[in-house]
């Protein structure tokens, strides 16, 4: 504000107090006129000029910028985790010795490693000969260093020198579940009360990837290899390169590439389509086995060529269902609580998708908050179409779907 002084023909002194911009324009607020008005124009002609040059501009080039866009992103999206160098994870694996090999999936083999701190890790090294590629290792990096759950496995890191590409786990001492539930050495130490909190604890992990995580997360690989077990044999999900972002409202999806293990597929997966219900599917076909000891994909009863969905199956509707309990934890203290698990993993099998639970009601189901439970349908593929010889890695295509089936371990 300034001060101006007016002085009247009758000599009186009279002071108003004006705001500067209420006073005649200067030329200062002219020069700020004229360049707020050319930078205006500026822009709206740099605007215009662009669209123009995207709609002149060959469409291979455009691609081929997008695509530079792409890598760039893919690049950001790396440096979430921390990168380790493979010289560390060299060291740390003693040049990927044998002797520290813990197994060898369809992404490459799993080595054990002790970083020159003493934290000992797993290493995931992806093979050359993998029929799984950057897409896949891409797309386990992103998914899973944005999860954090006591039920899944824990990404430390990850390695991207030249050819080589590997992630880097929380170390698991009891390596998979399959280990233990298949062998008929280790079978024992999976008491009925420790299988209950690998059940529990797979559920509550699912419930996480499906509903609970900021993102929603098909697994579309989920079998007993795949579930890793920490000293206290508490379970962990591993794996997700298979894994799939859902959008908020989107409840299913579709694909043209269809990959995942043989005998743990929901039947409306293997034509290329996929939900919550597949991985659900996948869960039952996992419950059924840890309840019977028994491996899906190798089961086999020459007399009848049933499947183990097609055996529990056939013992439930006769009535037989106890001997479908692995013998190792039929105590009759546990009976009831082990049929109502083998009811409830029928009920993930059947074979329309809308028949079958969700998660959270599967765990309500097992909590027994739901007392009384509808009776199952009769699971697809109860009988095996092909001999147990062609029970092996193969690849086939149906339908126009490319189709990958992967041989559990």
């Amino acid at each position: 504000l300034i001060d101006v002084v007016e002085f009247s023909a009758g000599g009186v002194d009279l002071l108003l107090r004006l705001a500067a911009s209420d006073l005649a324009e200067g030329p200062s607020h002219k020069t700020a006129i004229i360049a707020s008005t050319v930078t205006i124009g500026t822009m709206l002609a740099a605007v215009i000029i662009y669209f123009i040059w995207r709609r002149m501009m060959p469409r291979g080039k455009r691609v081929k910028n997008e695509r530079r866009f792409g890598e760039s992103n893919m690049h950001l999206e790396l440096q979430e985790p921390p990168l380790y160098t493979f010289n560390m994870l060299s060291n740390a694996t003693n040049n990927f010795q044998e002797s520290n090999k813990l197994g060898e999936g369809g992404f490459g083999p799993v080595y054990k490693g002790i970083l020159d701190d003493g934290q000992v890790i797993a290493v995931k090294r992806l093979s050359r000969a993998s029929g799984q590629g950057l897409e896949e290792f891409m797309n386990e990096v992103v998914v899973i260093s944005k999860l954090q759950h006591r039920n899944l496995v824990r990404l430390l890191g990850c390695c991207i020198e030249g050819d080589e590409k590997m992630l880097i786990y929380e170390y698991m001492p009891n390596k998979s579940l399959d280990a233990f539930l298949f062998d008929p050495q280790k079978r024992g130490l999976l008491t009925w009360e420790k299988r209950r909190i690998i059940i529990e604890g797979i559920c509550r992990g699912l419930l996480y990837l499906h509903r609970d995580s900021r993102l929603r997360i098909i697994h579309r690989d989920l079998k007993a290899s795949n579930i890793l077990l920490d000293e206290d044999l508490n379970p962990k999900i591993s794996d997700f390169g298979m894994a799939r972002i859902f959008g908020g409202n989107q409840d299913q999806a579709n694909t043209r590439r269809v990959v995942g293990t043989y005998g743990y597929m929901s039947p409306e997966y293997a034509m290329g389509q996929f939900s919550e219900k597949s991985d659900v599917y996948s869960f039952g076909v996992l419950l059924l086995e840890i309840v019977s000891g028994r491996k899906n994909t190798t089961f086999h009863r020459t007399e009848l060529s049933l499947t183990l969905l097609g055996h529990a199956w056939k013992l439930w509707n006769e009535g037989q269902v106890l001997s479908f309990i692995d013998p190792t934890v039929s105590q009759p203290f546990f009976q009831a609580d082990i049929i109502r698990c083998i009811q409830v993993g029928l009920l993930c099998v059947q074979e329309l998708a809308k028949d079958r639970p969700s998660i959270s009601t599967v765990i309500s189901m097992l909590e027994s908050e739901v007392e009384h439970l509808p009776n199952p349908k009769k699971p697809p593929f109860t009988d095996w179409d092909i001999s147990p010889d062609d029970q092996h890695s193969k690849s086939s295509s149906a339908n126009n779907y490319s189709i990958s089936i992967i041989q559990g371990r």
